[in-house]
């Protein structure tokens, strides 16, 4: 598995913290703080999860 470079967590007040990150590869991912074992990388399914969770209030910061 490649070693993944974060980047300082992005949060808003009141909303949850964000990671972003590449790999060597450049491949990117994004996960929530804490949770950087559970990223999701570029693919339809992640598309699809964060759609999820900006849904679910859990990212509404981003948009």
């Amino acid at each position: 598995m490649q070693e993944i470079r974060w980047e300082d967590p992005l949060c808003a007040e009141g909303n949850n913290c964000f990671r972003l990150g590449t790999d060597a590869d450049g491949n990117g991912y994004i996960a929530v703080l804490g949770e950087e074992d559970r990223h999701l990388t570029n693919s339809r399914d992640a598309l699809r999860n964060l759609i999820r969770e900006i849904k679910a209030g859990k990212a509404d910061h981003l948009l």
